[in-house]
């Protein structure tokens, strides 16, 4: 089972391996670079060669990456657009370097120009990155959203129009996030519920497709469509899907990443990843 959660990189990069060590987890997820900046130097050869050497010695793999909140492939702004799509390339770029399974993303926000609009603006986003990428390993992870807002992504079509667009498919792939697709309105907490969006998800996107999980339960309810991430079994999920992605045999080599509060000290995601070991004992 590859269960982690989301490590500051804080100190250096290959300083998010520690950190993953002192939890016992043996997956994550991190920032590359400041997730509230649009540039930022790039990662040095020492830096590089420090994470490798972290990784190596902890054994943790695979990583994903998360790109910065910034970042709106959707927008009818050309500028932001286009500043977007740079620095979604610089994203790929950090991931490749440092080996990383692919770069997690929110697909973006169409800011009032409409669904169609913005789908169309995302595909466009996709095609210009992937152009100036080319032969990259590291794939672009588009992850379910909660449909705050004008945020696309909050419906499987919505993603299934997306991959259909894009001029290079084979680059893509999906993050599942528990919150997010229950505040979107797909019910998970029944075995029957849980295995009908499963299965919906795999009809339009395809299982091979999905690259991890974000494990995370939901403040707010059923089809509200607003993003507020809990600790697991505190919110209105409950504990039962958890254990239901946890027992899924077509899962047990998938990353499973927390993405709930945290203090310094990691003390509620210790807690929280033994709520989920012990899902998975019973």
């Amino acid at each position: 089972m590859l269960l982690g959660a989301h490590m500051s990189v804080a100190g250096g990069l290959s300083a998010a391996f520690e950190r993953a060590q002192s939890i016992g987890i043996n997956t994550m997820q991190v920032f590359t670079k400041n997730q509230n900046r649009w540039q930022q130097k790039p990662a040095t050869p020492a830096d590089i060669a420090a994470w490798f050497a972290a990784q190596e010695a902890t054994g943790i793999r695979p990583v994903v990456s998360h790109a910065a909140y910034l970042l709106n492939l959707a927008t009818p702004d050309d500028v932001l657009w286009q500043k977007s799509v740079n620095a979604l390339a610089d994203e790929l770029t950090r991931a490749e370097q440092l080996a990383i399974l692919g770069v997690v993303f929110h697909p973006g926000a169409h800011m009032n120009s409409g669904e169609e609009a913005g789908i169309a603006r995302i595909i466009a986003g996709l095609d210009q990155t992937h152009a100036a990428t080319s032969g990259y390993n590291a794939l672009t992870v588009l992850e379910t959203t909660a449909g705050q807002g004008t945020a696309l992504g909050y419906r499987f079509e919505q993603l299934e129009a997306v991959l259909a667009g894009v001029r290079e498919p084979e680059r893509i792939g999906f993050c599942f996030d528990t919150c997010h697709v229950f505040a979107a309105g797909y019910d998970i907490r029944t075995p029957e519920t849980y295995a009908a969006a499963i299965a919906e998800f795999d009809r339009l996107l395809g299982l091979d497709r999905l690259k991890c999980f974000h494990l995370n339960d939901s403040k707010k309810g059923l089809g509200s469509r607003v993003d507020r991430h809990d600790h697991i079994g505190a919110g209105l999920l409950g504990l039962a899907p958890f254990g239901f992605i946890l027992k899924d045999p077509r899962f047990a080599v998938m990353p499973l990443i927390l993405e709930t509060p945290k203090s310094e000290d990691l003390h509620e995601d210790v807690e929280n990843l033994a709520i989920l070991r012990g899902l998975v004992e019973k």
